[in-house]
């Protein structure tokens, strides 16, 4: 058993054709062999060169022969299983299987002003309630927020990590800084759980020590790893998205390289989480239809490659409020990264970028979320869907439908009825206070807290992962970082 997630029974689309696709293929290649990609571990460079590569220690600069690469992308196995507190909610990454996780803000928002603010435990406790209480949210991100008022900086991670596990049994991710992977892994072992990390790129064509260091911790610890990009395109890659996505090609299998020469078969979700570059700006451009565009790109060519495929942009939008901008940037993005093949969307919760999220947002984005699973999920042209039979005896006016068992059978199933979009008559719409969709969403998250209750902790489980924070609070005090 695992959570069912949407199951895509259309073609996947693409914009590409087989030449293109191989194109892209063939100079990602040509990079990782020409080029090379930077390696900012004396380990990892030692480690490369024994399994023959080429190594120029004096750039940090790391090679990789085309019949390496060939060889070692196949040992990735090309769907996983994923362990979740509940058996329940396991995911099963891979194949024609679309998940949803919420897309992590830094701060919180004041709803009033829409202007972002540090949560408070309770604020962030709840929040991750609501996530765990959601239908169509499958797993949970790095975080909610980045840490809570009164919760030192390094400790963020660790603390976000704890009150996941504690206020919610769905799959979950984490990230790293400082080392705080070594009680990330603690904590989900004295769960009895895995978490999903790894390593993400610093574009262009670098693999920094901490990535390297926080994905050797995983494998070791036997649990599933992602392997992420992070070009800003125009800035940090080509202005092209077919030059962005070929340089994000070459920095996802050098470390899919280093991953499987470690240990042949560890699991592997690649991750697409690359954004234009706003020449106004010069920030990310979050919401532009180009970056659409590039995940669609990705997604057929890991297709190629038969990996699990992660899109982790459609959740950020440039808007600052919640409302039609981000509606529009977002859900056509969301579409487009499930209609392409993506086994994991990034979407849930993300206001404006990754500096703010809200449940409220999160509530919202659940409906566009079961939308677009609906979609793909396709539809029944059997037999009894058609209904000739019914049509032939009902025939034609006075003759009605409304009154059948046929449609008492099919209406719900062919219709998808969101929670927290208005749906009344304009008379019943002004006589219940004219209430619109962030009405409706700050009920679900109102009654969401009140009444949802979280799979609860063991006891024992909760006092070992309360001395794993004391051991990460003691390590960073030794250490001067706290």
């Amino acid at each position: 058993m695992a959570i069912k997630g949407f199951k895509r029974k259309i073609k996947p689309l693409e914009i590409m054709t087989e030449e293109e696709v191989n194109s892209i293929h063939v100079a990602a290649l040509d990079i990782l062999k020409e080029t090379g990609v930077r390696f900012e571990s004396k380990w990892a460079l030692d480690f490369l060169k024994k399994n023959d590569c080429i190594v120029d220690y004096n750039n940090m600069r790391v090679r990789f022969p085309e019949s390496l690469v060939e060889e070692n992308i196949c040992k990735a196995p090309s769907s996983f299983r994923a362990k979740a507190r509940e058996e329940k909610n396991d995911q099963i990454l891979g194949g024609n299987t679309v998940y949803f996780q919420n897309a992590p803000g830094m701060k919180t928002i004041n709803l009033d002003t829409f202007e972002p603010c540090i949560s408070t435990k309770s604020e962030y406790e709840d929040y991750v309630k609501v996530l765990d209480a959601l239908p169509n949210l499958h797993g949970l991100s790095c975080y909610p927020y980045f840490g809570y008022r009164g919760v030192p900086e390094v400790m963020s991670i660790p603390e976000s990590v704890a009150i996941k596990i504690m206020n919610s049994s769905k799959f979950l991710q984490s990230c790293y800084t400082s080392d705080c992977e070594i009680f990330n892994i603690k904590m989900a072992k004295a769960a009895d759980i895995e978490i999903l990390s790894g390593l993400h790129a610093s574009s262009p064509l670098t693999v920094g020590k901490p990535a390297i260091m926080n994905a050797r911790r995983m494998i070791e610890a036997g649990f599933p790893i992602f392997v992420a990009d992070g070009t800003i395109y125009g800035g940090t890659g080509p202005a092209t998205a077919a030059g962005a996505l070929t340089i994000n090609c070459a920095e996802i299998l050098s470390q899919i390289m280093l991953v499987q020469l470690i240990k042949p078969g560890t699991r592997i979700l690649v991750w697409e989480v690359s954004w234009p570059m706003d020449m106004v700006t010069g920030s990310p451009y979050f919401g532009q239809i180009a970056d659409s565009i590039e995940n669609v790109m990705f997604n057929q060519v890991w297709k190629k490659y038969k990996l699990p495929i992660a899109n982790g942009t459609p959740g950020y939008s440039n808007a600052k409020n919640i409302g039609f901008q981000s509606g529009y940037e977002r859900g056509i993005s969301c579409l487009l990264s499930a209609l392409s093949g993506a086994n994991l969307i990034q979407f849930h919760g993300s206001i404006y970028g990754e500096i703010t999220a809200h449940p409220v947002q999160a509530v919202l984005d659940d409906d566009i979320a079961g939308m677009v699973g609906y979609f793909i999920e396709g539809k029944s042209v059997d037999n009894e869907a058609i209904a000739l039979d019914l049509i032939e005896k009902v025939g034609p006016i006075p003759g009605s439908y409304l009154n059948t068992r046929h449609t008492r059978k099919w209406w719900q199933r062919e219709q998808y009825i969101t929670k927290a979009a208005d749906r009344l008559s304009y008379d019943s719409w002004i006589e219940g206070g004219k209430k619109n969709d962030i009405d409706y969403a700050k009920e679900i998250v109102n009654k969401i807290i009140a009444t949802h209750k979280p799979l609860p902790l063991e006891k024992e489980k909760t006092e070992e992962i309360k001395m794993i924070l004391k051991e990460a609070k003691k390590y960073y005090k030794e250490r001067g970082m706290l």
